[in-house]
């Protein structure tokens, strides 16, 4: 049996090839959107791709089910009454298929979503017994599935559901039985996933504390709050049920000249400045947003941009485009104008409009603070972050929160915010100057620039 895990950085997905070079098979598990890579295994090992199997409806990704099959043929599958709206293939609980020496048995998980799945696999030339099973994202490495994204209505059905399907399904496998979840760190599916992409059913019933409790202490913990849902995650969910389109056919313009990024942006397109916060901080385009290109790139677009958005790119080269292109196609961004060929220079050398924000060193915010101001300063950062430390005289103000709902302040004050590192403030100073404040600040390095420079925190 042929058995490989394929990581996508930043989001935390985690996909599968199985197959048997001897019977020349294979097929895949929740794969993602670039789906080169899965293609490329399987021809190095003289396999065909013929299925692809879908634990549930993605919410976090686009999936590459319709670009394998529309490179290979491959049939796509899912667990009964999935409402997915294309051709598929119907699986059924306790069903089986073989694919050579590889094995797969499908058993319903319900509870992160009402029709997942998870996959018992066996390699028949070691044995009959089960050597691991794809948990899908009812089970991770630390964590448990969120129940919440079926809608807060749903939301007793599910946490029922998850707790029958870890407690009296997955948690009454082998103890030995390995365990390979469909996301790892970084993903926004769980609230707090291990680094490690793979366990054992024996290890995670002994160490994750979601799996040692009684069954009303589990349900009140699952109907608690859940890391903030972005934006993307209903878009995501409706491509994935409608069939994600084709990427040769997501329009794209690639270079644009000045005069180009002009005319898209009258017409209402958003432009995305993918530099660091330094280099945005110093030049940019009036109203852009910048997102530096960085490991959670993805999510942090899903958590700020309308899916619907039409978008321009403002990149330090076209290796950086192309990079941020697969970051935005992964979530099904796809409509994605082009990006400002020659940077930045080009757009001042045509004397078109710049502005920037400002980078404010510890020392001139230690100084400003001393004489009373700034009259509005902000700490983005998460609760946890907060309580850890932060600067006196700030306010905590949650990055998913400002985004929602931009403080009710005069937009003609200045407004400085910070970070851990300053990623986080650049994003909200951008997003708040779009939103027309006038004189907004990011603190330089954020919190961490604070603490090394020997500043207090309370």
């Amino acid at each position: 049996m042929y058995f490989k895990q394929f990581v996508a950085e930043g989001l935390g997905c985690l996909s599968y090839l199985i197959g048997c070079p001897m019977a020349r098979v294979a097929c895949v598990v929740d794969p993602r959107r670039d789906m080169q890579v899965y293609l490329d295994v399987a021809r190095e090992n003289d396999m065909r791709i013929t299925h692809v199997f879908e634990t549930h409806v993605h919410a976090d990704h686009v999936s590459g089910n319709q670009e394998i099959k529309s490179r290979t043929g491959a049939e796509i599958c899912y667990m009964e009454d999935t409402p997915v709206k294309f051709e598929h293939t119907v699986l059924t609980e306790g069903q089986e298929m073989t694919f050579g020496n590889a094995k797969l048995k499908f058993i319903k998980t319900p509870g992160h979503t009402p029709h997942a799945m998870s996959i018992l696999v066996t390699d028949l030339s070691r044995g009959e017994d089960p050597w691991l099973v794809l948990t899908g994202d009812c089970m991770f490495v630390g964590d448990v599935g969120r129940p919440d994204l079926a809608g807060n209505e749903h939301i007793d059905e599910q946490v029922q559901n998850l707790y029958n399907s870890l407690y009296n399904k997955l948690g009454m496998m082998p103890d030995s039985l390995e365990v390979f979840p469909a996301h790892g760190e970084g993903s926004l599916c769980g609230r707090g996933m291990s680094s490690k992409s793979s366990s054992t059913i024996g290890f995670e019933k002994r160490s994750n504390e979601l799996l040692r409790m009684a069954e009303p202490d589990f349900k009140k913990e699952m109907s608690g709050t859940f890391p903030e849902r972005p934006k993307s995650f209903s878009h995501i969910i409706n491509t994935n049920m409608e069939g994600v389109p084709l990427l040769d056919r997501c329009p794209v313009v690639k270079d644009l000249s000045p005069a180009q990024v002009e005319h898209f942006m009258q017409q209402g397109a958003l432009v995305l400045d993918a530099r660091d916060t330094a280099s945005f901080g110093g030049v940019h385009i009036p109203g852009s947003i910048n997102i530096g290109l960085k490991k959670q790139t993805a999510n942090w677009i899903g958590m700020v941009i309308d899916p619907k958005a039409d978008l321009i790119l403002v990149v330090p080269d076209e290796k950086a485009y192309h990079d941020m292109e697969i970051q935005l196609h992964r979530i099904g961004y796809d409509r994605i104008i082009g990006y400002l060929y020659g940077g930045i220079t080009a757009w001042q050398e045509e004397g078109l409009p710049i502005t920037q924000l400002w980078q404010i060193s510890p020392e001139k915010l230690k100084n400003k603070l001393a004489k009373g101001q700034p009259k509005y300063f902000f700490d983005v950062r998460t609760p946890a972050e907060w309580a850890s430390g932060h600067i006196q005289y700030a306010d905590h103000l949650p990055i998913t929160q400002l985004l929602k709902s931009p403080p009710d302040i005069p937009k003609d004050e200045e407004v400085i915010v910070t970070c851990a590192v300053g990623y986080r403030g650049n994003i909200a100073a951008s997003f708040l100057q779009s939103q027309g404040f006038e004189h907004v600040h990011s603190l330089a390095g954020g919190m961490k620039a604070w603490i090394n420079s020997g500043y207090p925190v309370t």
